[in-house]
């Protein structure tokens, strides 16, 4: 899969898609495409990984916490000055 580096703007092909989408992981392994020849593979951050399109990756595939907020408030319930409060649909 094609991803833009955003620090360099280069096309990073990235084949490993399970370790992509898995939170817990903050590197992928990935190989510049430029040239004629296959790049070395190097170890890039997935919080550096664009899009083609210049848009970020999912919040769910580089931070593992991306839903502790919402799970707290329904574990704990929310108060009416909490800035959570649901008052159900």
């Amino acid at each position: 899969m094609l991803f833009r580096n955003a620090e360099s703007n280069h096309l990073v092909d990235v084949a490993d898609i399970v370790t992509l989408a898995n939170p817990y992981e903050l590197t992928v392994v990935g190989r510049y495409l430029w040239g004629e020849e296959v790049q070395d593979p190097e170890v890039f951050d997935k919080a550096q990984l664009r899009f083609l399109s210049g848009e970020p990756l999912p919040l769910c595939w580089h931070d593992s916490k991306y839903r502790e907020r919402e799970v707290r408030r329904i574990k704990c319930g929310t108060q009416i000055n909490d800035g959570d409060y649901y008052q159900g649909a």
